[in-house]
């Protein structure tokens, strides 16, 4: 696969309650990702980003929240993130060398 795309796939770390917590119990980690992005191509970007070694990638698609204010009734944007599960004795440092 092309190499800027595969810069391109992951957006972000999604930071929150759920994922701390699955990242402690499973080795997890949940990322917030394209719409477009694959399951190989979010493994190969994982594992070429972190130098890390990828075990399985679980994707879920997330609906945007309905929003209303006053009268004017909108909706953000659906987006897709993904849980990836690292094989025994790897992990990620999000905050660098200490």
């Amino acid at each position: 696969m092309n190499e800027e795309r595969l810069f391109q796939v992951i957006l972000g770390p999604h930071v929150s309650e759920k994922s701390t917590r699955v990242a402690d119990k499973h080795r997890q980690f949940v990322f917030e990702v394209r719409r477009d992005a694959t399951k190989p191509e979010i493994k190969q970007a994982v594992e070429k980003l972190f130098s890390v070694q990828v075990e399985c990638v679980t994707v879920a698609n997330v609906q945007g929240k309905r929003k209303q204010s006053g009268r004017i009734s909108g909706r953000r944007q659906d987006w897709k993130k993904a849980y990836v599960r690292l094989k025994p004795g790897q992990d990620i440092n999000f905050i660098g060398p200490q």
